[in-house]
C-alpha cells in the first residue's frame, strides 16, 4: 500500500523514526530502520536516515509498505464535551488574531496519545475561538505540568513561535517545590541528560539557570529557566541533585511518600518574547494547590 503523510507544525524537529512510532504504530525500530534502508519509507521521495529531523510541510512516503494490524495505531480523536470546552476558554489569558496563550491545568496532555484522549489540541479544534482555522501546537509542556502555554492559529504564526521556540527566542521561567534544602542559592546546571529512542542511548546537553527564592530544612522554592528545551528537563536535573519536585511519580527517591501530593509542583510561570519589535510578557497565575503547598511548608513568593 502506498501512502503520503504531510509534516505540519506539531512535528518540526522530531526524528522520523519517532514520527512513525507516534503517528503509524508502535513499530519495532528494526523494523523502521530496515524500511528506511531499503526505501519503503521515504522523506520527500528521497532515501534518509532514522535520525533524520522533520521540517514544515515535508512528506513521509510510504511505498509497498505492508501497514500490519498489529502495529498500527488505533487513533481515535477525543470528543470534549461543550463544559470541558468552556473550562478551558475560562483559562485564556490572551486571544489575539495568531495565538491564544493559556493558564494549562495540571493532568491535561497537548496532544491525544495512546495513554492520554483528553488533550488541548481536540479539545480548542471545537471551539468557538478556532472555528475559521484550527489549532496549532507550537512548543511542549508536560501533562503534568501547568502555567502559561500557547496556540497558535494560523500556519504563518505557528512557523513564526516554532522558529522563536527553536531559536531559543523564547524565555520561559518555571516555578517548583522541591524536596530539601537545596544548598546553593542560584547558579547554572550544566547536564548530559540521558533519553532513549528505543535500545539505543542518546545524550543531549542541557542548561537551566535556577535561583533558589525561599527554603527550609524540609524543602526549596525555586524559580527555574531553562536555556534548552530537553524532554522532562527540570524534572531530571532536580531529581539528579537530589531534590525532586513534590508531586513527580517518575522522578523521585525511594523514602517518599507518594500519598503527599497528587499533583506535580512544577508551574510554567512565565513565557517573554518579541515579534516586529513588539514584547510579549504573560504570566500564569499559581493553581490553589500549590498556593496551599507554600503555605503548609512556609515557603515565601512575594507575587503570591
Amino acid at each position: 500500500m502506498n501512502k503520503s503523510f504531510k509534516i505540519d507544525s506539531s512535528s518540526i524537529n522530531m526524528r522520523i523514526d519517532r514520527w512513525i512510532r507516534n503517528n503509524i504504530g508502535k513499530i519495532p525500530q528494526s523494523l523502521v530502520e530496515k524500511n528506511l534502508r531499503i526505501g519503503k519509507i521515504k522523506l520527500n521521495k528521497k532515501k534518509v536516515k532514522s535520525s533524520v529531523k522533520l521540517k514544515l510541510n515535508d512528506e513521509i512516503n510510504f511505498f509497498n509498505f505492508k501497514f500490519e494490524e498489529k502495529y498500527i495505531s488505533k487513533k481515535v480523536k477525543y470528543q470534549p464535551t461543550n463544559q470541558i470546552i468552556k473550562e478551558n476558554e475560562n483559562l485564556i489569558i490572551d486571544n489575539n488574531d495568531d495565538f491564544v496563550v493559556l493558564n494549562k491545568e495540571c493532568g491535561i496532555s497537548v496532544q491525544g496519545g495512546t495513554k492520554s484522549k483528553k488533550n488541548l489540541m481536540d479539545i480548542f479544534a471545537k471551539s468557538e475561538i478556532f472555528k475559521n482555522t484550527k489549532p496549532y501546537s507550537v512548543h511542549r509542556l508536560d501533562k503534568e505540568t501547568s502555567g502559561v502555554f500557547i496556540i497558535a492559529k494560523n500556519r504563518d504564526s505557528a512557523r513564526l513561535l516554532t522558529s522563536l521556540f527553536r531559536l531559543r527566542k523564547i524565555h520561559k521561567t518555571y516555578l517548583a517545590i522541591c524536596h530539601g534544602e537545596i544548598e546553593k542559592n542560584t547558579g547554572v546546571w550544566n547536564n548530559n541528560l540521558v533519553r532513549y529512542e528505543g535500545k539505543k542511548q542518546i545524550l543531549e546537553k542541557a542548561k537551566t539557570i535556577f535561583k533558589v527564592l525561599d527554603k527550609n530544612y524540609n524543602c526549596s522554592l525555586v524559580e527555574l529557566k531553562p536555556i534548552t528545551g530537553r524532554k522532562r528537563q527540570l524534572r531530571k536535573q532536580l531529581f539528579g541533585i537530589g531534590h525532586p519536585i513534590y508531586g513527580d511519580n517518575k522522578y523521585k527517591l525511594e523514602n517518599i511518600n507518594k500519598s503527599i501530593n497528587k499533583e506535580l509542583m512544577l508551574h510554567s510561570y512565565q513565557i517573554r518574547f518579541m515579534i516586529n519589535d513588539k514584547k510579549f510578557t504573560y504570566t500564569a497565575l499559581l493553581p490553589n494547590y500549590f498556593k496551599q503547598l507554600l503555605k503548609t511548608k512556609r515557603l515565601k513568593f512575594l507575587n503570591y
